[in-house]
């Protein structure tokens, strides 16, 4: 009897990151990563950078960028803050309950879950507070809230605002498109609730290089210029983007859950990855590594590069770029 032949497996991505304990390799994280030149060539690529992948929160700034493009007037940290994975700090939940009230709208009618912050610290303080899982302290709840203020703008319906189908989801969908240069692959479900896009890497790059690039006024550069001034309101006041941003002037950085992160220097330089496995502890040494590649000497890089790994309370050993 005739052995059926096995589907053939595809090549394993390269390794981004290695997991050293006590001077032993312990783990090893792969991934794929892209970097654009200047001119949007692209400069280098580990693994397979044109197959789709779901950038997750990578993706808000084309989100924030299609409600400006459905007619809401947003600028400074409310714009960020609709571009957010904010940390849940008291400034980012005050906000989008001044948002929400500016509008005429309740957090019940926000689509997202209710959650605690992301932030680790402000977690801890948060609990110790009494405070509890709500739909304002969920880190996509700023996007939210811009997403229904431009319903609400548009008459749009404001239930079903999260339909792939619904009008804003439609602008979000095509302002992708138009960004990555390439069609969506898929549509999922973001941890939030909205429609997520697939796009490659390399797409997502040349989303981030079309947003630092656009003319001043157009939706894109109003988004670009918003994060850059506001980044504490994009992520937080001890997270990677935010130190990024501020330390780096003219990038714009966002992650996404699952370890993915884009960024794009002024000059229309990019970069792209994702770490296969979603380990998030991976992302500042693989995004530190690329940044080096790039020419880029700033001493934020150091600073995101550190991933130490501990025993005892004491430092035995780190997550290294190998690339």
């Amino acid at each position: 009897m005739p052995v059926p032949s096995l589907p053939a497996i595809p090549p394993a991505p390269p390794v981004l990151a290695e997991v050293v304990r006590s001077g032993f390799v312990e783990g090893r994280h792969r991934g794929s990563l892209v970097l654009l030149d200047a001119d949007g060539a692209v400069e280098l690529a580990l693994g397979d950078v044109a197959a789709p992948v779901f950038p997750r929160s990578s993706n808000k700034p084309m989100q924030a960028a299609a409600v400006l493009r459905a007619g809401l007037d947003l600028a400074g940290e409310r714009l960020a803050l609709a571009a957010a994975s904010h940390s849940g700090e008291d400034f980012h939940r005050d906000l989008v309950q001044k948002m929400l009230a500016e509008y005429g709208l309740s957090e019940r009618q926000l689509g997202c879950p209710p959650d605690l912050p992301l932030d680790a610290e402000e977690r801890e303080t948060y609990l110790a507070a009494g405070g509890v899982r709500e739909k304002v302290t969920m880190n996509c709840s700023g996007k939210h809230t811009a997403m229904l203020a431009a319903c609400a703008l548009r008459d749009w319906p404001l239930e079903t605002y999260l339909d792939p189908d619904h009008p804003l989801q439609r602008i979000v969908h095509e302002g992708v498109e138009e960004a990555a240069g390439e069609q969506v692959a898929a549509v999922g479900t973001d941890g939030c609730g909205a429609p997520l896009m697939a796009i490659s890497l390399t797409g997502l790059a040349r989303a981030y290089r079309s947003f630092v690039l656009a003319g001043p006024g157009t939706p894109e550069r109003r988004v670009a210029d918003a994060m850059r001034a506001h980044p504490e309101y994009v992520a937080g006041t001890r997270r990677a983007d935010t130190w990024l941003m501020r330390g780096i002037p003219g990038a714009l950085s966002k992650m996404g859950a699952e370890a993915v992160q884009a960024v794009a220097l002024p000059d229309g330089r990019a970069l792209a990855f994702k770490v296969d496995d979603g380990a998030v502890r991976a992302l500042g040494p693989v995004l530190a590594r690329a940044l080096e590649i790039m020419g880029v000497d700033a001493p934020v890089v150091e600073r995101i590069g550190r991933a130490p790994l501990t025993g005892g309370g004491a430092v035995v050993g780190e997550v290294r770029a190998v690339f």
